[in-house]
């Protein structure tokens, strides 16, 4: 069983910021990487971000140069920096944990509106 604490989500207005923050515990071994998804409202989930143990990250297209990803995975940690935030960027943000088998958290809704 693993356990993920989420929060940081939230209501902002267009151009502003948020950071998602994400700890995940429990039975989960040598992990290759932590990071994020999105589900936006009638679509499917989606890549974000995701950090890899020797420290390199990989990006969505639609998200690089506005958000960036940060932690220690061998803590089980990562964050999101959001800034920048538009519209579409509003989503059930999902942190997730690979260790051979995904592993989800239960999801922050983030919401990005006037």
């Amino acid at each position: 069983q693993v356990q993920f604490v989420e929060s940081g989500g939230g209501l902002v207005q267009p151009g502003g910021s948020l950071r998602l923050s994400c700890v995940a515990s429990g039975n989960i071994f040598n992990i290759y990487h932590m990071g994020w998804y999105r589900q936006p409202p009638g679509k499917e989930r989606e890549l974000v971000a995701l950090l890899y143990r020797p420290g390199t990250t990989l990006y969505a297209d639609s998200v690089k140069g506005r958000f960036t990803i940060t932690g220690d995975i061998a803590d089980t940690t990562v964050y999101l920096q959001m800034n920048s935030l538009k519209p579409e960027d509003t989503a059930v943000y999902y942190c997730n944990a690979f260790d051979g088998d995904n592993h989800w958290g239960q999801g922050t809704q983030v919401t990005v509106s006037s």
